[in-house]
């Protein structure tokens, strides 16, 4: 295969995966994003595998197998909830996989045209650098991340004195690592810069709380691209640079807008972390002395079936219950009897960016059911009742009038302009942010303490 073919090839690649991010972007065209990106992906790979350069298949042919067995057995047994901490281990092999191919192209540079031991190309090595810095840093970070989505490591920040300084110190320790290798190229720089980066991605992610995990999520997204676009340069591979440059960007943006829309410094998230769960209050329980309206399920059928209009507000309670089914068919009752039933996503809810859009989307929610914040605010003040399912700091009017919480700032769905709300939670415990949420104790609120699926499941019963 000629070089303007594999390049116009390549090019045909990178076309298909900016399509597979327009696509992915609404959920009505994200079924055609991933035709896109899994066109562009077989492009890319039969076009590498073409390539005069590539001498034997047996290895390759043997890594496809492997590699492709265990991701197709993970895609048919990966419950939707366990999407967030997936997409962190992902992240984490994507990072492993730019370590390898660095120190593969420090080992044996001949085999990727950039020089010869100890003769390496300082451009290259620079790149390589980069690679294997990000790629480390993305790896154990990512590794971390998915402990506390998983529930492996506490999802409260880890901080310590002087964590800061620290972080600074091996920063520029990690850049003069960079310059000896690039004066020296040296094996020991090299396994020195690897091993500073692994313990740079744990300091980094430890400090960062559940409340800031969806920013946590995207960052590691761009990681891993900036990883592979460093490692495109250094094999001098027009797709991985162009690849890598569309995750590690598109990734960065997001990340921009889940802090802008959580009222967070994008650099305190990354460098400082902030939040993570406080003590549980008692099961079923009103906090402190305050008293708040709770009713059953019978209660909340009453209420939704004599009203005109319903908003459903999904949150990461009922990722964790799995509600999502019971709920769609309580929409669909509650329709059948006449009832206006939307869905209102606020852009942090759950664990990772478009987490409840994936879920609702799983279990058949029509699409234009599903409303984001700023469709749908403003309509809460002409709604019967608001139905909040698990969703806690993305619905605390805190946010608005208490200048000293945390969140203040953070823009929030307006549920307690609805005429009523009703709140389903296991107990009175804070969100991920710790703030306890005034909601709870305002007249037009109704608590319901179950757990989510089984609540759900009862107001069917009840409805029916």
């Amino acid at each position: 295969m000629t070089e303007n073919l594999s390049a116009f090839l390549y090019l045909i690649s990178s076309i298909c995966f900016i399509m597979a991010l327009k696509g992915l972007s609404s959920p009505d065209s994200a079924r055609q994003g991933n035709m896109f990106g899994i066109a562009g992906m077989t492009i890319a790979i039969l076009t590498t595998l073409a390539m005069p350069e590539v001498m034997s298949y047996g290895t390759i042919l043997a890594g496809i197998v492997i590699g492709g067995s265990i991701g197709a057995f993970i895609a048919r047994k990966i419950e939707m909830t366990a999407l967030p901490q997936l997409v962190a281990a992902f992240h984490s092999l994507v990072g492993l996989a730019a370590c390898f191919v660095a120190a593969a192209a420090f080992f044996r540079p001949e085999a990727y045209g950039i020089g010869t031991p100890g003769n390496i190309a300082v451009g290259s090595l620079v790149e390589m650098a980069i690679g294997l810095a990000i790629g480390a840093v993305t790896f154990t970070g990512s590794i971390i991340a998915f402990g506390k989505l998983q529930g492996l490591i506490s999802g409260k920040p880890v901080t310590f004195a002087g964590q800061h300084p620290l972080n600074a110190a091996l920063g520029l320790l990690l850049i003069a690592l960079v310059i000896w290798l690039c004066v020296s190229q040296s094996p020991t720089a090299f396994w020195a810069i690897f091993l500073l980066a692994l313990v740079l991605g744990i300091l980094i992610i430890i400090p960062i709380g559940g409340a800031d995990m969806p920013v946590v999520i995207s960052m590691l997204n761009s990681y891993s691209g900036w990883a592979a676009c460093g490692i495109g340069f250094t094999l001098g591979n027009s797709l991985l640079i162009i690849t890598g440059a569309l995750v590690g960007s598109s990734g960065a943006i997001l990340s921009y807008i889940m802090c802008k829309g959580m009222n967070r410094s994008f650099f305190s998230v990354i460098l400082g972390g902030f939040g993570g769960e406080s003590e549980a209050a008692a099961m079923g329980g009103p906090g402190g002395d305050r008293s708040v309206k709770s009713g059953s399920a019978d209660d909340a059928a009453f209420i939704m079936e004599n009203a005109s209009s319903v908003i459903i507000v999904p949150g990461y309670g009922m990722a964790v219950a799995q509600a999502q089914h019971a709920l769609r068919e309580l929409g669909d009752i509650l329709k059948s009897k006449g009832v206006k039933v939307r869905y209102a996503i606020h852009p942090v809810a759950g664990r990772m960016p478009g987490h409840m859009n994936v879920l609702l989307a799983e279990a058949n929610v029509p699409y234009e059911d599903v409303l984001e914040l700023e469709e749908i605010n403003r309509d809460f003040s002409q709604t019967d009742v608001a139905f909040v399912i698990g969703a806690n700091d993305v619905t605390n009017p805190a946010a608005k009038t208490d200048p000293s919480s945390p969140i203040f700032g953070m823009p929030i769905l307006d549920v307690e302009n609805a005429k009523t709300v009703l709140f389903v939670k296991r107990g009175m415990a804070s969100g991920y942010a710790g703030v306890e949420n005034e909601l709870f104790f305002r007249d037009n609120t109704m608590m319901l303490f179950s757990d989510a699926k089984k609540m759900c499941e009862e107001i069917v019963q009840a409805l029916d």
